[in-house]
């Protein structure tokens, strides 16, 4: 299974081709937790109060994985 570190640099370098389950991962690593999940959008939040609603259809679009990636970057 790939690091949250390699699966980074991939959500870098092709945004395209992101699975839900990578996301997941990634996400958890930096704090978030599964809200809930309702129907096809599963929803994160973090300690802070932030919250990030993600479909999960494979692959997921580009715009989601730059909104993660611009998420933990602060």
């Amino acid at each position: 299974m790939p690091t949250v570190e390699k699966i980074i640099e991939k959500m870098k370098a092709q945004p395209n081709g992101i699975r839900p389950e990578e996301i997941k991962k990634v996400l958890g690593a930096y704090g978030y937790r599964l809200d809930r999940q309702k129907g096809s959008h599963m929803q994160f939040i973090n300690d802070k109060g932030d919250v990030l609603t993600i479909p999960d259809r494979t692959p997921l679009r580009a715009v989601y994985v730059k909104d993660v990636l611009s998420r933990i970057s602060k």
